[in-house]
């Protein structure tokens, strides 16, 4: 009777064990799984954010790279505009050059024509032709024709002259330098439309 009672007593206090051990299982598994679900979770928030980043990234590089294309194209049609500007400036300043450079010769001529009234000393044929010289300059002038300034002993300047011919200069300090003007030079609003025609001496 004893021996019954010891028996059940061990296998109450076994089973009490087995359970309480196995109750202990239960909840270890289900800390795991809730360990393994927060893990997962909080790897799929960090890949979003990670996704979300790097779309950001890749908008700001895209933006930046459309600025900068921007940015370019605004300056090369500045630049174009500047360009285009100049050009017409440029060629309403030369717009009559053609037209003036034809004249030229003109004014040559008059200038022989009072060179010979002058010495035939016939005051009002001189004046006359004066005038008409005169006005006619004056008229080339207002378009932005203008008399080069050369005279003997300048430097000669290729940018400005036209050497003709070379002779033995005259004095030492004439030597590379202007002797003679044979032909009188023009600028057309700052532009050369005729060089001086000039002596140089040797």
């Amino acid at each position: 009777m004893r021996i019954g009672k010891l028996f059940d007593s061990i296998r109450n206090k076994t089973t009490k064990n087995m359970s309480e051990q196995n109750i202990n299982e239960e909840l270890e598994n289900e800390n795991l799984q809730d360990n393994v679900q927060d893990t997962e979770n909080n790897s799929d928030q960090k890949e979003n954010e990670t996704v979300g980043k790097s779309e950001l990234e890749i908008v700001k590089e895209q933006l930046a790279k459309e600025k900068d294309q921007y940015l370019r194209l605004f300056a090369e049609f500045d630049n174009f505009k500047k360009r285009t500007s100049r050009e017409r400036i440029d060629t309403f300043k030369t717009a009559n050059k053609e037209v003036i450079t034809s004249l030229l010769p003109v004014l040559d001529d008059f200038g022989r024509a009072l060179n010979q009234i002058q010495k035939s000393e016939d005051d009002t044929l001189y004046q006359g032709v004066e005038l008409i010289s005169n006005k006619l300059t004056e008229t080339l002038r207002a378009k932005g024709l203008k008399e080069m300034e050369v005279k003997a002993g300048d430097d000669f300047n290729t940018d400005f002259h036209e050497a003709i011919t070379q002779i033995p200069a005259p004095t030492e300090d004439l030597k590379g330098k202007i002797v003679d003007v044979v032909e009188t030079g023009y600028l057309l609003n700052d532009v050369v439309v005729r060089y001086a025609k000039v002596v140089v001496g040797l």
